[in-house]
């Protein structure tokens, strides 16, 4: 199975939970026993969870209890987002909107193939990527069946900010990579959009790696 790892979590001295996003089981938390080299954290484990990476994996369900997962290998390398500190810290950011934003067992359609799409062409991009996590954050709305108009997000949005985010949901994605803002609309932007999938979900996403967005971006 080829599934999107969310987020890891240690269990005991050798083993983790892997939460994934997967196109068989949408959002599902798999079982990864016994890791070798030590520690759970060390040797090429190390390399395989870094957030948004694109895995292949043998899966066994267990009776009753979580899936288990063995033998995981890297299906698409992404050196464009794991060379470059920025986009390494959108796909921290992305990874972890997914992991809150899709609760467990959701499983829209087309989501997982929408996310390999966004998640390569971040990997791919060479020019202007600063408005990236923006546009995710507003497409994710619509794919999880919420999309976005001005008229809903216009509450949220602060008045120096609502130009700039009508302008975003107008253009096609090329052009918004390009639309200029600084540090500070960009900030204020990506704020609104989570308090607005936030009102949709009815639950607040408690996003830590947003603060980190802040200082680079």
């Amino acid at each position: 199975i080829e599934f999107i790892l969310l987020h890891s979590t240690k269990y005991g001295e050798r083993s983790l939970v892997l939460h994934t996003l997967s196109r068989e089981y949408g959002r599902c938390a798999f079982f990864l026993r016994s890791v070798a080299g030590g520690k759970a954290g060390n040797g090429r484990i190390a390399n395989l969870i870094s957030p948004l990476n694109i895995l292949e994996a043998t899966i066994s369900n267990s009776r009753g209890g979580m899936p288990t997962v063995s033998n995981p290998v890297t299906s698409l390398p992404l050196p464009g987002l794991r060379n470059n500190p920025y986009k390494s810290s959108i796909s921290i950011y992305l990874a972890e909107l997914l992991f809150r934003a899709i609760k467990e067992g959701g499983n829209e359609p087309g989501l997982y193939d929408w996310c390999v799409q966004k998640i390569m062409l971040l990997n791919a991009l060479d020019g202007s990527f600063s408005n990236f996590h923006l546009m995710f954050t507003l497409e994710l709305s619509a794919a999880l069946g919420f999309r976005p108009e001005f008229r809903d997000l216009e509450a949220f949005v602060e008045p120096a900010c609502r130009e700039t985010a009508q302008a975003l949901l107008r253009l096609p994605f090329s052009e918004a990579m390009l639309l200029p803002m600084n540090g500070k609309v960009r900030s204020s932007l990506l704020e609104s959009f989570i308090r607005y999938i936030e009102i949709h979900l009815e639950y607040p996403l408690n996003l830590r790696s947003v603060a980190v967005l802040r200082e680079l971006l």
